[in-house]
């Protein structure tokens, strides 16, 4: 009887012990960093349908800015549409937000904005395209790609919006410093300040780029002294910033890109990954900064990770903020041309 009394304690004090230790558990395990707790979980992206040309993946979008409240979609190639030059295209911002607030269900089918850029193409050896745009008034800035293997160049030009008709100044060119030498790598984001253009290269990983920065043009494109860029793994495809110096960055991984693969992935490390981040190897998210004369830094906010799709790392090359509601983006043709927002968190 006595042995059977002991028995019975034992094992009662061993559930207690049992739920003392699993509480402890469970607790230690939520209070890691992972993105649930610390970064607010993951994002996902609503997409928008878009029709006409632009909805074709030959679109190949690489990136977009506003003027006033038209959402500008810029094309790798724009030549691909339309004669000479080739188009741009235009949505107004008001379909976008009826799209969202679900007073219209159709896909939206942006204007054509005519591009008359003689001689530009021409003038650049092994020309690759147009990479990031962005407006101060009805001026307006692009990058572009040019190069084969690791030659690659960078330029910037400066030109105007009047109408429906952008026109490219081939007398405004000059060529961005690129930090490095890498295979189909240039500047491929532009910030557009009060008083500058800044252009900023796609790879600033610790171990790729010993020194990145943010190379700066006044509105006559004359070089100015560049600004300090803070070391970010993967890639970098376009940025957008707000009236107070707070600027969103793309922040990309295409698993295919080993070269990239850092040996320790910061963000990640600080604040955890989301539930599909943590699954898959391709890296979607937003990166907030901070810029100021003295330069561009991170800021202590967590990245917005974005849902991801399993085997379908979506290309995003474009970004704009809408509003205070959240951040339009735009794929180029991998895996298609897509238009999606991501709310704020």
């Amino acid at each position: 009887m006595k042995s059977k009394q002991t028995v019975l304690i034992l094992s009662a004090v061993l559930l207690v012990l049992a739920a003392i230790f699993g509480v402890y558990y469970f607790k230690n395990r939520e209070a890691k960093p992972t993105a649930t707790t610390a970064a607010g979980g993951e994002q996902p992206v609503k997409l928008i349908p878009l029709a006409g040309a632009v909805a074709d993946a030959s679109a190949e979008l690489s990136g977009t800015a506003w003027h006033g409240d038209s959402l500008i979609l810029l094309p790798q190639y724009p030549e691909r549409f339309g004669e000479g030059d080739g188009m741009l295209f235009a949505l107004p911002k008001q379909d976008i937000l009826n799209y969202l607030d679900g007073k219209s269900t159709e896909p939206l089918t942006p204007t054509e904005i005519k591009l008359v850029a003689a001689g530009v193409k021409e003038s650049i050896p092994n020309f690759q395209g147009y990479e990031a745009i962005g407006f101060h008034g009805d001026q307006v800035f692009m990058t572009i790609e040019a190069g084969d293997g690791t030659d690659m160049h960078g330029y910037l030009i400066s030109g105007a919006l009047s109408g429906n008709e952008i026109k490219l100044d081939g007398s405004k060119i000059v060529e961005i410093s690129l930090p490095i030498a890498s295979e189909n790598h240039t500047d491929e984001a532009m910030i557009v300040t009060k008083d500058k253009v800044l252009t900023l290269f796609e790879l600033n990983g610790a171990d790729l780029n010993p020194q990145p920065a943010a190379q700066a043009f006044n509105f006559e494109l004359i070089p100015e002294s560049s600004i300090s860029f803070p070391h970010l793994e993967y890639r970098v495809t376009d940025a957008a910033i707000t009236s107070d110096g707070q600027v969103w960055v793309i922040n990309y991984f295409y698993p295919g890109d080993t070269d990239m693969l850092p040996k320790v992935d910061p963000l990640a490390q600080t604040y955890g990954e989301g539930e599909t981040h943590a699954q898959y190897d391709h890296v979607e998210r937003l990166v907030e900064l901070n810029y100021s004369d003295s330069g561009i830094t991170l800021t202590d906010a967590a990245p917005i990770q974005i849902s991801l799709e399993k085997d379908n790392a979506r290309n995003w090359e474009g970004l704009v903020l809408l509003d205070q509601r959240g951040f339009l983006m735009v794929t180029d043709k991998f895996p298609g041309t897509l238009l999606g927002f991501v709310e704020m968190p």
